[in-house]
């Protein structure tokens, strides 16, 4: 059932996955596949193909993240949900050959399309809307 605990839940769970750089497996059964798209800013993907390859991009350029959940506003209909988020991202980069890593500081505004399919809740699209950087952070 789809609620908004649930889908708060959902969310915090999404993001501490994404901080420890779980294995790509753990993620696939939060999102649809046929139905998926995702628009980063750096991408557009779509289906558990299009995640995994942005995924293993991200997390080989991407470490220390820590995602901090401030906002999950559902607006829910039935088996379905539109969900604003907001997300402060933190995480470092390391360019070669520059002798140090730099650190982003960010909070993300995203919006999530959200469905009940097979008795399960998953993320059918998700659009980062925007980003606004902290000061000092580096950027993207």
């Amino acid at each position: 059932m789809m609620t908004k605990q649930s889908i708060h839940e959902f969310a915090v769970n999404w993001y501490k996955l994404l901080d420890v750089h779980a294995p790509q497996v753990d993620f696939l059964p939060l999102l649809a596949d046929k139905e998926l798209e995702m628009v980063f800013p750096e991408a557009t993907i779509t289906g558990h193909a299009g995640f995994e390859g942005w995924f293993q991009r991200v997390i080989r350029i991407f470490f220390d993240e820590v995602h901090t959940v401030k906002e999950v506003s559902p607006v829910i209909s039935g088996d379905s949900a539109s969900v604003k988020v907001v997300v402060q991202w933190e995480a470092s980069l390391w360019n070669a050959p520059e002798a140090y890593s730099k650190r982003i500081v960010c909070d993300a505004y995203q919006t999530w399309e959200m469905k009940v399919i097979a008795g399960k809740l998953v993320i059918t699209k998700y659009v980062v809307d925007d980003i606004k950087y902290h000061e000092g952070s580096a950027t993207l």
